[in-house]
């Protein structure tokens, strides 16, 4: 809970058995979320058994894909403000404090893998990775007049539900590129939105 407003965390899971229980007890942790989710997409190592033992509630998604099972995911979160996030140790949930800082200006709360003093060594992107975010993420910012954006690939993320039911409706994309297409479909919706 942040405030009045209820929190879910929605984790993607394909094959994720060596970390799922980590991440889903590091979340509960974090006390801030009113439920973990935990989208299995098609896993063949258990990860979904493992994760509901930690505390998650498992959804599957039979369609493959990281967009597919996001969009799964927010749809079937019942909190007020939605956290999506990798279960791959990828980013600290402490850092969910980071966006909630935010959520009572901005209805899209973006994280960033550009900024290394803000970050874990090991969510920092090869340079080449980064190059090519950075130019996408410029793109964007110019196409559709939108705040500073450095990194519209980094899947931490917050969005409000009024938001999400902005966007739903819109959202196509089943692949990797399902979160540029969160931030192009934010913007072009007048969401308010920040990195």
């Amino acid at each position: 809970m942040h405030g009045q407003a209820r929190v879910s965390l929605i984790f993607p899971a394909y094959n994720e058995a060596d970390g799922i229980a980590r991440a889903v007890e590091e979340a509960i942790a974090v006390g801030v979320f009113d439920e973990v989710i935990v989208v299995d997409n098609n896993s063949t190592d258990g990860t979904g058994d493992l994760a509901r033992a930690a505390g998650a509630r498992v959804v599957q998604e039979s369609l493959q894909g990281y967009g597919r099972a996001l969009q799964r995911g927010m749809r079937e979160a019942t909190g007020d403000l939605l956290v999506l996030c990798e279960p791959d140790g990828t980013f600290s949930l402490a850092d969910v404090h980071k966006l909630l800082a935010y959520a009572g200006d901005f209805e899209v709360v973006l994280g960033t893998r550009t900024n290394s003093e803000l970050i874990w060594e090991g969510a920092n992107m090869r340079w080449d990775n980064r190059m090519g975010n950075l130019a996408v993420a410029k793109l964007l910012e110019w196409l559709f007049n939108g705040p500073n954006l450095t990194d519209c690939g980094c899947t931490l993320r917050l969005l409000h539900r009024r938001a999400y039911e902005r966007i739903r409706d819109h959202l196509t994309v089943g692949k990797s590129h399902f979160l540029p297409e969160v931030v192009i479909l934010a913007l072009m919706t007048g969401c308010s939105v920040i990195e």
